[in-house]
């Protein structure tokens, strides 16, 4: 599994990626993504293109879902995660806009940080890794990333808890309720993130985010 080259020099590759990979070799479970797109949203997301990030928690749980980026599924995925389901819901109610699949991608391309707190999980065992030790990475990104102006996208109380890493800027933050089911309509329906993100960059004369891609 290689590191990513633009995010090399962050210090969790040198402090605690060399345990926590001890620790993934060891676990004799399937563990999920696959290790070689453990940090595609990385991989896909240098810092220096990062323009917009979405948090989400651990992978998907589920063999043949998880490839590396916080809610996204590979495209032949049938039928799409109840999370993911209900962000197409919005969406489609924010810029009437349907995707085809569930590979988010091409939002990565465009600069839009898909980032897991966990960047591993056990098969069927959804937070299997939650104290793995996987924090500080996500911690030294949103440092990094809020060293210039960005978006952030914070879907329920785990991701807003983390919102004290991110650098005082011209930061747009946008907080509401989790896309989980148990969660979407206390708030995530109706919060309209994907123009507003738009509607930000277009202010800062910025090319706005092809949600369709």
């Amino acid at each position: 599994m290689t590191i990513p080259a633009p995010w090399a020099d962050l210090p969790f590759f040198s402090k605690d990626w060399p345990a926590i990979a001890e620790k993934l070799a060891a676990d004799t479970r399937e563990i999920l993504p696959p290790a070689p797109q453990r940090f595609a949203a990385l991989d896909l997301t240098p810092p220096d293109n990062t323009r917009v990030v979405i948090l989400g928690q651990d992978p998907y749980p589920t063999p043949g879902h998880a490839h590396g980026l916080a809610f996204s599924v590979e495209p032949d995925v049938r039928p799409l995660p109840r999370s993911l389901n209900n962000i197409y819901k919005e969406l489609q109610e924010d810029l009437a806009i349907t995707r085809p699949n569930g590979d988010l991608r091409g939002w990565a391309k465009q600069g839009v940080l898909l980032l897991n707190t966990a960047l591993s999980v056990p098969a069927r065992d959804a937070d299997g890794h939650k104290g793995m030790g996987w924090a500080p990475l996500v911690h030294q990104v949103l440092a990094r990333t809020s060293q210039r102006p960005t978006a952030y996208i914070l879907w329920g109380k785990s991701a807003q808890k983390l919102e004290s890493f991110i650098n005082p800027g011209d930061h747009l933050i946008l907080k509401s309720a989790h896309p989980s089911p148990l969660s979407a309509r206390r708030g995530f329906f109706g919060s309209k993130p994907f123009s507003a993100v738009n509607r930000w960059l277009a202010e800062r004369g910025e090319d706005s985010i092809d949600w369709n891609a």
